[in-house]
Order: structure tokens, then C-alpha cells, then sequence
């Protein structure tokens, strides 16, 4: 794959991945308390998802452990928030 995909495809997870803390900080300004909404679980997986594609690509066990543990948690949180 060329590397400029690859390289993409990094930079667009982490940006995505970014965004959920700005969400979060958002949700909590507007409550005057902390608040993690149901947006902030969906965002943190689709950026690791994509971070996850740019490790493996990459190569990087280091970076496919780390994204690969967040990438379940995500999806727990998700499936308590859909049987709520």
C-alpha cells in the first residue's frame, strides 16, 4: 500500500480520536459537570478503528496491543449503552 495512504489513514484515526475529548469537554461545559455522552464512545471507536488499520499496516505490535485493548473497550461501552 502506498505510504501516503498509510500515512493518511493515521493521521485521519488521530484526529478522529482527538475529536472525542473536544465532544466531551463540550457535553461537560454545557452540563457544569463531567459528562462522557454516547457520541464520545462512538467517535473513540471509529478513530481506532482507523488507528488500529494504521498499525497493522505499519507493522507496529506495540501500537496494534494498545489500539486493539481500547478497540474492545469501545465496544463494550457500546453494547451497555444500547441495552440501556
Amino acid at each position: 500500500m502506498n505510504t501516503n495512504v498509510i500515512l493518511a489513514i493515521g493521521l485521519l484515526g488521530q484526529l478522529i480520536f482527538g475529536l472525542r475529548f473536544v465532544v466531551q469537554w463540550i457535553y461537560s461545559e454545557r452540563a457544569k459537570q463531567s459528562v462522557i455522552p454516547e457520541v464520545f464512545w462512538y467517535i473513540s471507536l471509529a478513530g481506532s478503528i482507523l488507528l488500529l488499520t494504521y498499525a497493522i499496516l505499519k507493522k507496529d505490535i506495540v501500537f496494534i496491543l494498545g489500539q486493539s485493548t481500547g478497540f474492545l473497550i469501545y465496544i463494550r461501552n457500546i453494547h451497555f449503552l444500547r441495552k440501556k
